[in-house]
């Protein structure tokens, strides 16, 4: 088996790293500045529901924390004890993410449950719908550009930090619908009623995000359009004497992994069944950006 030249991996991964963590940055820019807004809008009204909405804006700083230690940690090249790289690091963000919203969720329920039991009149609540709304135009803002990211550099710690931050600003949607129904109507009870509502869909979204986590460390197979370009690669590398089997694949973090055996005549010279495994693995890499392929050489045998 042809061994994989770790350098040249770390060397692609260590380019990349330095516009990654940038994102990471700004993302902790803005959910300092949300939680801030947030407060500001709670502390204005006395609104549980949008209490909820700035227990959540902490949990994304705290997200974005460990997206950046991630993804510094996914960056570093592979060594002795990590041959195949760090990219999994990004996997564990992920996971950890999909914990703090479960958290965030479960005090956000108390709370609803607290003052449904206990209703309290709202103040302010134009003034503290206005700093809301501008703290989820902000977290919009930074959501979609943090998924265009993840996407673009395949990253799922970014693109993990980006779904949460579009799922707050649903959130905060639903409760400032909720406060703004509340001070149409009179009913105080409404307040935490839409409180304990996102609650639960921010559990959901936990949920989705781990599992997703847990699925990737178990070295799932790249997805079907990823496996779909090496079989296009393979299909025209095909000929009457060589063949593909064994195919293999995996990803750790924005790294994949290809392996396969190629199948090749007897007769021919290691040069000859060399030069083909080359361009094979050219090929793949071409298509596939971030991909260490590992080819097998066997003699195929006669039918």
């Amino acid at each position: 088996m042809k061994k994989v030249n770790f350098p040249q991996v770390g060397e692609e991964r260590t380019g990349t790293a330095p516009r990654l963590t940038r994102f990471a940055w700004l993302s902790i820019a803005a959910a300092m500045v949300t939680i801030g807004l947030k407060s500001g809008a709670y502390l204005v009204t006395g609104s549980v529901g949008l209490l909820s909405d700035a227990a959540e804006s902490v949990v994304n700083l705290v997200a974005a924390v460990v997206a950046l230690i991630a993804l510094r940690v996914a960056s570093k090249p592979p060594d002795d004890h990590h041959q195949y790289g760090h990219g999994k690091a990004e996997y564990f963000s992920a996971a950890i993410e999909g914990v703090m919203i479960f958290i965030a969720a479960a005090v956000i329920i108390f709370s609803a449950v607290q003052r449904f039991l206990n209703p309290a009149p709202l103040e302010s609540i134009g003034v503290g719908l206005a700093i809301s709304a501008v703290a989820s135009a902000l977290n919009g803002a930074v959501g979609v550009l943090l998924i265009t990211a993840g996407r673009t550099h395949r990253s799922v710690t970014l693109t993990a930090d980006g779904r949460h931050l579009l799922t707050d600003v649903w959130t905060s949607v639903g409760v400032i619908a909720g406060v703004f129904l509340v001070g149409i109507t009179g009913w105080e009870r409404l307040d935490p009623i839409v409180a304990a509502i996102v609650g639960v869909n921010i559990l959901l979204t936990g949920f989705r995000l781990v599992s997703q986590s847990m699925t990737a460390l178990l070295d799932a197979a790249l997805p079907s359009a990823d496996l779909d370009a090496v079989t296009v690669v393979l299909e025209q590398a095909r000929t009457a004497d060589v063949e593909f089997t064994d195919l293999r694949t995996r990803e750790s973090g924005r790294h994949r992994f290809v392996s396969l055996t190629t199948l090749v005549p007897g007769r021919w010279t290691v040069d000859q069944a060399h030069a083909i495994a080359d361009q094979v693995e050219v090929a793949i890499k071409a298509a596939l950006p971030d991909t260490t392929v590992q080819t097998h050489i066997e003699p195929r045998r006669a039918s």
